[in-house]
Formats: C-alpha cells, structure tokens, sequence
C-alpha cells in the first residue's frame, strides 16, 4: 500500500502527470500552515535554541532522499581534517526506539536508524540520535564538540544555525514546483540558503557540484571487497531502499553489469522474504540497506559503499565562513 502510494505521487510529482483538485487544495493548506510556522519563528513566538558553537545544517526542500548522508558524511570529514571536532545530530527516522541514542557502529538499524548508523561507521565521529535536535546537540556540545552537523533539518527552525547546504537532486530537481502533497516541495523553492549542492546532473550558476561514486562491493558475510569490475558482464540483483533508487541502479549499468532492478521504499524495513529472488545470483545493494540485513542468511551478497567528491573550493568557502563566525564570536 504504502509502496503504491509513492509511485502515484511520484509520476505526479516527476512523472509529468497534473496533480488533481482535491491534491493541490490541500497543498495550499500545506502551504499556509508553513509559511504561518515560519512567521512565529520569525517574530520571535516560537523560540530558536543557539549554541555557543557554530551549526551547519544540511537538508532539501524536497520530501524524500537527494543525497544528504553522503553530503554529511564528506563534511564531517573534510571539516575534521581542517582541525574542527564535528558532531551529527539527527532525529534516526525509521527507528523503533524513541529513547536519545550515542550512535555506535554495533548497534542494530532499528535502534538509532539507518542513516545515522552509516554516518557513525564511515566517519568515526560522535553520533547523537533524537527526536530532539536540540538536546542532541547540547548533548555533544558537552562532550567537547566544538561543531554541530544535522543531518537533515533546514525546516526544523526550532535548533538556531548558522550555515544552511541545500542538496538538490540534479536530475529531478524540485519536480513540478509545487508544495506538498500537490508537489514534492516541503518549502519554496525560492527559500533562501547559503550553499546549494547539486547531486550529479549540471549545476546552475551559484551550485556547488557533488558526484556519487561507488567503490568496492563488501560482502556481507565479512568478506574481502571486490571491485565492480569483477561482476562485470554477469546479471545481478540489484536493491535499493533509498530516495531515489534508479541512481543506484543507473551507476551499476554503467560499470558494465546486468542488473535486475528491485526498488523498495527509503528506510525500508527488510525481512527475509524481501530476498526471494537471490538465490544462485550476486545481490548488490546500498550500504544504506546493508547495515539493516546482516542477519539475513543472504549469499553471494555485498555492500555497495558511495562516496561524495565535492570541490575543494565547497570546504573553502566553508572554512571562510567558519573562521568568520570564531572571529564574530571570540571572547574579549
């Protein structure tokens, strides 16, 4: 049911196919009641949290995936490697436990969420998962973080930030432009940002361009990695629980592989008989949906890893606004 929703919003939202009256009424609903949250935070009605260290935000203004944790994951590396000590917050959709959670590269999925699980793993960074952000930061704030990252949260208001990266996807964009649930917009697409990161397609002027690039395929039993060159010329199952899986399907075609295609909701939550079809074949899937299906007695599976490359002019600019908030924020 669920998966049959998305894709009857989706051809409206991408597909080219007009929302309908009773969609787009409700849009404009969608719509006052945004732009009403957003005057409160404005005059001060509804109270904005600052720390006392700077807070980058990274989000889109789309519902659904466009890259955000692999934009996060490369800041909070190249950031650390300026001598800055970054922590993620994040709210760890998906996630059954409601409790406040200090990511750690053993704990199960289903505790802090997937997305915050891969950020741990692949930084090595202090990870804090919360319903509330602010807390979260706080949290690593006294811990000795001197720079907060949230992963995903340009229209949670309520935690103060200083440096706001929109990630657009470059292919689709903001789709037709129109607001929930007429369109895929949680704002407009007017909304004022400092940096906006393009994943893949042509960047416009003021874009900061990002590429995807997949990297070894990891076993899921532990293996050693394999490139991708080795499934070359072979069919395989290929998955993808994510915002925009074609693009995971797409960079595989275009390693020489013969993939068949299985696409599943973003956060999608696996059991067993979600894998049917693997048996006898590679099974390729994202490291998003990896870290959710270790348990599974899955064979000849692997890990797909993706990494952002990003312009070192991007961690300049960055660098400049940073050093710009230390100066404005030095002590006497």
């Amino acid at each position: 049911m669920k998966a049959g929703l998305e894709r009857w919003l989706l051809r409206r939202w991408y597909g080219g196919v007009a929302p309908g009256p009773g969609l787009r009424l409700l849009s404009l609903a969608f719509g006052t009641l945004a732009r009403g949250r957003a005057w409160l935070y404005r005059r001060g009605l509804l109270k904005v949290h600052r720390l006392r260290v700077p807070v980058i935000v990274v989000g889109n203004l789309v519902a659904g995936g466009s890259g955000k944790t692999p934009l996060t994951i490369a800041l909070a590396r190249g950031l650390a490697a300026q001598g800055w000590q970054p922590g993620i917050v994040s709210r760890g959709y998906g996630r059954r436990s409601q409790d406040p959670v200090r990511v750690r590269p053993e704990l199960p999925a289903e505790l802090c969420g997937d997305e915050p699980l891969l950020i741990a793993r692949q930084t090595g960074l202090p990870v804090q998962v919360d319903s509330d952000r602010v807390a979260a930061a706080r949290q690593l704030v006294a811990e000795g973080c001197n720079l907060i990252i949230a992963d995903d949260g340009l229209q949670h208001r309520r935690l103060g930030r200083d440096i706001e990266i929109e990630v657009v996807d470059g292919e689709r964009r903001h789709g037709n432009g129109r607001l929930m649930p007429a369109g895929p917009l949680r704002e407009s697409a007017s909304r004022a940002v400092d940096f906006r990161v393009v994943n893949g397609g042509e960047p416009r002027e003021g874009e900061w361009p990002m590429q995807l690039q997949l990297g070894e395929a990891t076993p899921l039993d532990g293996g050693k990695p394999q490139p991708l060159s080795r499934f070359a010329g072979q069919r395989v199952h290929a998955v993808a629980g994510i915002g925009h899986p074609a693009r995971f399907f797409q960079a595989l075609r275009a390693q020489g592989i013969d993939v068949v295609e299985h696409a599943f909701p973003d956060h999608h939550v696996y059991l067993a008989a979600d894998f049917a079809f693997a048996a006898g074949e590679p099974l390729l899937m994202t490291e998003k949906d990896a870290v959710k299906c270790t348990d599974f007695p899955l064979e000849r599976a692997f890990a797909v890893p993706v990494r952002a490359h990003l312009p070192a002019g991007l961690f300049a600019a960055l660098g400049e606004r940073l050093a710009d908030w230390s100066s404005a924020h030095a002590r006497p």
